[in-house]
């Protein structure tokens, strides 16, 4: 299959050849290795000419997977909406053909992850050699780095946007690439949360970690426990009206992502952050004490009852409806902060808990703290505070999430004078959340352990999509960065200029950045 779809590229681009006798453009000289992409390649070779694109150039793709010709579609989607271009994809090559971009679907030993691909940038073709969909979709994200903000209308007598050629060979460090949205302490809607994940798309990430409940609301509907909305998805952090997710919108959310090749974590906070549900049900309750619905910000006061039977029963429903609408391998059970429950409770109910998730066919997540229980080895610990329990669940076989307080939290404020955010962690500009290693940042964690990295951003201090991106980004970029780029790539003055070029792209999108200081912005 994989040499059919060599011998059509290579037909393809004979017939272009043929049909299109195109006057040699004279390029001006291009270095591909110093482009600004985010997150930096693995390997790039400049070769110092350019691909010209313009309205002749059409789009093809293995045809054998309709994922790539998604792709396919995707990336002239993008084009049209960069440039204004409207090229085809998959049509039947005609006199009109020109410079050709094909993405396809290759078996090469060279490609050492699902999400790695390889780009070959020529005067007359773009090949873009991928394994799977989903590096075939990596790679087009480098590919619209590459087209330039403007047409350079001096070369031809028509817009042609000059891309600069070489080889780029890339892979990820991480195969967990994370962010995480909290939807609980204020509600964010559909398009706020799909604004998001198209940013997030750009810059290579493939997981959106939500967090569907707190003290605050309750955030997705739960069919057989309607109160859960009805009541728990009625209140915010301020009073505010609150919101939640019906299992169809949910479903939208979740196309959405794996239309980008993003998996969606749905996390279930428990069993503390859990007043929005004991409020909207108190049997659930295991503090004792009288419920009512909570808008402030403080933690750890809430638990689920861990003794009563009737709580696992509404567990099971819970989790299975919500495992039943995401096509993904996880399931969140939170678990931190759980400061009113007793550790013998804890350590019962996580226990308890990962056998119901296992039920419903999902891997457990949790944060660092269920590595208190005896957790099997398949499931996964989220560090954000501890590393001891960090290295307690490596040594048990588990794999490991980084995401450390100080370091990825994105709800910290940038500084004294932020006018967002919390600091009880730190205060984290953007350089402090740039340099860090993950690889060396938890002494005896294996390198093995780690399963990838993910940047929190918790909403108290936040509730709508300007306020959302003035914390998230840049910082967001940077942890694209250390998810993706080999160490020996990651450099605080060499990412600061290519952050500085991203002012273009962010607003194009509308999105609300920090300009922090630290950064050369371009002047526009």
């Amino acid at each position: 299959m994989i040499k059919k779809t060599l011998l059509l590229f290579t037909a393809v681009l004979c017939m272009a050849a043929c049909q299109t006798e195109k006057k040699e453009i004279n390029f001006p000289k291009t270095d591909l290795a110093s482009a600004p992409l985010i997150p930096k390649p693995v390997k790039t070779i400049a070769t110092h000419t350019a691909f010209g694109l313009d309205s002749s150039t059409v789009i093809y793709t293995t045809t054998t997977d309709p994922q790539f010709e998604k792709v396919g579609k995707f990336l002239s989607e993008k084009i049209k909406g960069k440039t204004g271009l409207d090229l085809m994809v998959n049509a039947s090559p005609d006199g009109g053909t020109g410079r050709l971009i094909y993405i396809n679907q290759s078996d090469s030993t060279a490609l050492e992850t699902p999400e790695s691909y390889q780009l070959y940038i020529k005067k007359d073709s773009i090949l873009l050699n991928a394994k799977t969909a989903a590096g075939a979709f990596r790679g087009i994200q480098t590919l619209r780095q590459l087209i330039p903000e403007k047409s350079n209308d001096t070369l031809t007598d028509h817009p042609l946007w000059v891309i600069p050629s070489g080889k780029i060979m890339d892979s990820p460090k991480y195969g967990h690439r994370g962010a995480m949205l909290d939807v609980a302490r204020h509600f964010f809607t559909l398009d706020e949360v799909k604004k998001y994940m198209d940013a997030l798309a750009y810059y290579k990430f493939n997981i959106l970690h939500l967090h569907l409940s707190d003290d605050q609301g309750w955030r997705i509907e739960i069919k057989s426990w309607p109160k859960l909305t009805e009541v728990g998805g009625a209140t915010e952090v301020g009073g505010g009206e609150g919101g939640f997710y019906t299992q169809e919108e949910y479903k939208e959310l979740v196309q959405y992502a794996a239309d980008r090749h993003i998996t969606i974590i749905p996390e279930i906070d428990m069993p503390g952050h859990t007043n929005a549900a004991s409020f909207s049900y108190p049997f659930l309750n295991g503090n004792g004490k009288k419920l009512e619905a909570y808008t402030g910000t403080h933690v750890g006061f809430s638990t689920f009852d861990a003794q009563k039977d009737t709580v696992y029963a509404f567990l099971d429903d819970v989790i299975g409806e919500i495992a039943a609408i995401t096509p993904g391998p996880y399931f969140h059970i939170g678990g931190d902060e759980s400061h009113s429950t007793k550790k013998s409770d804890y350590i019962h109910f996580v226990e308890k808990v990962e056998k119901i998730v296992q039920k419903h066919g999902k891997t457990m997540i949790g944060w660092n703290e269920i590595a208190q229980a005896k957790i099997a080895p398949t499931s996964i610990a989220q560090l954000w505070n501890e590393p001891h329990n960090a290295i307690r669940a490596a040594e048990n076989g588990s794999k490991i999430i980084l995401s450390p307080a100080v370091k990825v939290y994105l709800d910290m404020q940038y500084d004294s004078l932020t006018k967002l955010g919390l600091h009880w962690a730190a205060y984290i500009p953007v350089d402090e959340s740039y340099n860090w290693n993950p690889e060396t940042y938890v002494e005896g964690l294996p390198k093995e352990s780690i399963l990838g990295v993910e940047a929190p951003l918790w909403s108290e201090t936040i509730s709508n999509s300007a306020e959302l991106e003035y914390l998230a980004f840049p910082r967001i970029i940077g942890v694209a960065e250390l998810g993706w780029s080999s160490s020996e790539n990651l450099n605080w003055d060499d990412y600061k200029v290519r952050l500085a070029q991203q002012v273009p792209y962010l607003k194009e999108m509308n999105i609300n950045f920090y300009p922090t200081k630290l950064v050369d912005w371009e002047k526009e």
